[in-house]
């Protein structure tokens, strides 16, 4: 695969960055678009990863987590929606954004426990988690190791194995190394990065880390099983996860095994949700998103069986 190929891919990836970045040139962070400026924000070390997080407005705590090579801000103008219904508290992920790379590979599990003492430590016993691609493993790993802190979970966008992924990314994603860094310069990524990043030098470590972490194998069916909370899987219909895989993920969690029942009884308690026109590059910032996570994690239904039709209830 060329690896201009590759960066183009890549920059597809985070392309909401582009007219955020031009609008806002004026602002201390040109990234953060009309949901403006945090309520809070810090660092806070936690298992050695020195972590930024900020917390926006008020309402039941939500735990936001982005995609790989993304920062807070990559979700645009949906970060405003959540904030004006959640106190949202957002995290730049390992090498991410304004969060240092440290000394530990990039390994999901354990971003995913550091997520759970996070937010421990921030006061919260529990929060829900919305978690997009690279933050959606990360979300799924930190409810399978600590149920207890998450009362709802929405993942986008994110297999829960590698061969979830169509054939042909597994060679985009290996590829990815610090000497593409040089030809990324002109990229949103890049720039995204470099606009907030505390060290811009380490970009390529971080390519270098992130392509290390995507050379592996794995199969994250032992961390579903473990989700004893209400789940909502979301994907994009163009996504770059596989149909099937997106069904048996959601049948790793009881769904789309029967017939849910004229009263609903047999209804599952999760959610699958196949949103139409939507690729991986585009759902992070697509309004259909919050539109269809909040309802869930609100636990709420706009839907009314017919026998409550019938009966008025």
């Amino acid at each position: 695969m060329p690896r201009m190929t590759i960066i183009t891919l890549l920059t597809a990836a985070l392309a909401a960055f582009a007219p955020i970045a031009a609008a806002e040139e004026a602002r201390d962070n040109p990234l953060q678009g009309e949901a403006g400026k945090p309520d809070k924000a810090g660092h806070l070390e936690v298992n050695g990863i020195n972590y930024y997080y900020e917390i926006r407005g008020k309402g039941e705590p939500l735990l936001l987590l982005h995609g790989g090579l993304g920062q807070i801000e990559m979700f645009g103008a949906n970060l405003k929606t959540l904030q004006d219904q959640r106190q949202v508290i957002g995290v730049d992920l390992q090498g991410h954004g304004r969060t240092p790379l440290g000394n530990r590979p990039i390994d999901i599990a354990a971003i995913g426990k550091d997520m759970a003492d996070l937010v421990t430590t921030l006061g919260y016993d529990q929060v829900d988690v919305l978690g997009y691609s690279f933050g959606g493993g990360v979300a799924l790993q930190m409810a399978a190791q600590a149920p207890d802190k998450v009362r709802r979970l929405v993942i986008a966008s994110a297999p829960f194995a590698r061969n979830g992924f169509f054939p042909e990314m597994i060679p985009q994603q290996e590829a990815v190394s610090g000497a593409m860094a040089d030809m990324m310069k002109e990229t949103p990524m890049y720039k995204s990065y470099a606009a907030v990043a505390p060290d811009v030098s380490e970009f390529p470590k971080l390519l270098d880390a992130m392509g290390a972490a995507m050379r592996q194998d794995y199969d994250a069916s032992d961390a579903v099983a473990k989700l004893s909370m209400p789940v909502m899987l979301i994907f994009g219909d163009s996504d770059m996860i596989r149909p099937e895989h997106m069904v048996e993920f959601y049948q790793k969690l009881g769904g789309g095994l029967k017939d849910a029942g004229w009263m609903r009884e047999n209804m599952s308690k999760n959610r699958l949700a196949v949103l139409p026109g939507l690729t991986h590059y585009e759902t992070f910032a697509a309004p259909a998103l919050v539109n269809t996570a909040l309802p869930f994690l609100d636990g709420q239904s706009t839907t009314q069986s017919w026998a409550g039709q019938v009966d008025g209830n």
